[in-house]
């Protein structure tokens, strides 16, 4: 059997790695030239990446993949890490969120939505982590609520009191093994159709929606969080980070917080 099938099969059944997963190490292995490419083959392989016109993070992605499977056949080898620019996050401001919050919803689609926007916020969860919610995953009695994250790597995060409320409203009459943002017949709402959605609300209450729509309620509960004084290391288990280090990125101060502080610390600030 070919080392890249056996990798993968062995990552699939012993590991028990995810469909998208198995995509993905499929998708990064077919860079490799050879499953026992040498050190100027991986430098070309780094270079082909970029010259194919990904960035960065795309080639740092397709290189993690690849460095696990050289580290499982036992290769000395690796291609190292590029260096990916320090951008700032994508996120939604106090004034859009709270249009978000507060607009009033009329139809099912119109109500789901609201809902789905609202647990995005609240939880800071992924879409793909929301669209999966079933209604036996939610504790509204606790305030709790399973997701399946990453990796197949279940957890419990809290929501608040708000949110709650909105969740009564809308499962009036909850079937347990349901999914909580299903399609009239019942089947999952797909990603595609949910950023759609979220879109075409933003713009319908007058402001253009932020790069990364759906990610950026992510980024933008994990800045507020911290901003309000919660705890890094609370937030990468509510994120569902698997080191502090991705969670760190948000502990970098946005640009009006650097310049509310400086205007208090300035020397030529009077008072």
């Amino acid at each position: 059997m070919p080392l890249f099938e056996q990798f993968i099969r062995e990552r699939r059944y012993l590991q028990n790695i995810s469909p998208s997963t198995v995509s993905w190490y499929n998708h990064a292995l077919k860079w490799l030239p050879t499953e026992s490419p040498t050190q100027a083959e991986l430098k070309e392989t780094a270079l082909r990446m970029r010259e194919k016109g990904l960035k960065a993070t795309g080639c740092n992605s397709a290189i993690r993949a690849i460095n696990a499977f050289l580290k499982w056949s036992e290769s000395p080898l690796k291609i190292p890490q590029m260096k990916e620019p320090q951008i700032v996050l994508p996120t939604f401001n106090a004034a859009q969120v709270k249009r978000l919050i507060t607009w009033k919803p009329r139809s099912f689609y119109e109500r789901r939505l609201h809902l789905l926007v609202l647990v995005l916020l609240d939880t800071g969860c992924r879409i793909t982590e929301a669209l999966t919610i079933r209604v036996s995953d939610i504790d509204l009695d606790n305030l709790l609520v399973t997701l399946d994250g990453k990796g197949r790597k279940q957890r419990v995060v809290p929501f608040s009191f708000e949110l709650r409320k909105a969740l009564c409203r809308y499962l009036e009459k909850p079937i347990p093994d349901a999914l909580l943002f299903a399609t009239r017949r019942g089947t999952r709402v797909s990603r595609h159709s949910a950023l759609r959605s979220v879109k075409l609300l933003c713009s319908r209450l007058g402001f253009d929606p932020p790069g990364r729509t759906l990610h950026a309620t992510r980024h933008t509960f994990a800045i507020t969080y911290l901003r309000r004084g919660g705890s890094v290391f609370h937030l990468q288990k509510v994120l569902g980070h698997s080191s502090l280090e991705m969670t760190r990125r948000y502990a970098n101060l946005m640009t009006e917080d650097l310049q509310a502080v400086h205007e208090r610390v300035s020397l030529l600030s009077r008072g």
